[in-house]
């Protein structure tokens, strides 16, 4: 898990490759039009393909539970940061505050941070310190309803103070007050307290809408007069391109005619 993309393994993909054949494929269809149509061919060749590939309301995200650290938890004067290793193999300090947030995004530049309170002089002033265990505040946002699997619903968002020994890893700290904890076979932590109850950074398809701090039930409607996905009702640019093709096979077609009889 490199970097701060800790989650699960995405299938390397090479559009790069796609993109070349489809390329090449057009390419050869264009030597079937006369030389003066063939560059116009490819231009509007090439405009069907990007319209047909921009369709960002398409794009993957996934569900899973992001991992983060707050430096200077102690007095609670700074930012989440997404953590730059797993809970597995961090290993926090004394006074230290970390979180978790179960969320839906592509990636770490789009998901939420945990919710509520996040200093550690607040969340354990009731846990007094222990010769060889280090306290370790922790935020546990189980997320909304949004970004819930189907049939689910969130807990409430809790905090706890874990103490554990001096060597203790964050999955540790965690364990000892949020369990049970559920991971798959790549340690890939799955489920907090039971949530959720199956699933594992699974792919979701995204709608365009994100993960939203909101309840949904208050946000505002859909335009009336864009379709339900959030699209425009009049016509797209990609189908104007299509009959920009078919204008251009029409001409290349009278074109080819008027020479033979010529």
């Amino acid at each position: 898990m490199p970097g701060r993309r800790y989650r699960c393994r995405v299938p390397a993909q090479r559009p790069h490759e796609e993109a070349a054949a489809v390329i090449r494929r057009r390419t050869s269809l264009a030597s079937l039009f006369p030389f003066p149509f063939r560059f116009l061919f490819l231009l509007v060749s090439a405009l069907v393909l990007v319209v047909g590939g921009a369709d960002p309301a398409r794009a993957a995200g996934y569900r899973y539970w992001s991992f983060w650290e707050r430096d200077g938890g102690r007095d609670g004067g700074s930012a989440w940061t997404y953590a730059t290793q797993g809970p597995s193999t961090a290993r926090p300090s004394d006074g230290d505050v970390q979180g978790f947030r179960f969320t839906v995004s592509q990636d770490a530049d789009d998901a939420a941070g945990p919710r509520g309170a996040a200093d550690f002089a607040s969340l354990c002033a009731r846990t007094p310190p222990r010769e060889g265990h280090k306290r370790v505040a922790l935020v546990i946002d189980f997320g909304t309803a949004a970004d819930a699997p189907s049939g689910e619903t969130p807990p409430a968002p809790r905090t706890a103070c874990a103490r554990v020994p001096e060597d203790a890893t964050t999955a540790d700290a965690l364990a000892a007050v949020a369990g049970p904890l559920r991971y798959d076979t790549n340690a890939l932590l799955c489920a907090i307290a039971d949530y959720p109850e199956k699933g594992c950074g699974e792919p979701v398809q995204d709608t365009g809408a994100g993960t939203s701090d909101e309840d949904p039930q208050t946000s505002a409607p859909a335009s009336a007069s864009g379709s339900e996905d959030g699209s425009s009702g009049g016509p797209s640019l990609g189908l104007f391109a299509g009959a920009g093709v078919v204008a251009l096979l029409g001409a290349a077609a009278v074109w080819q005619a008027r020479r033979r009889r010529g």
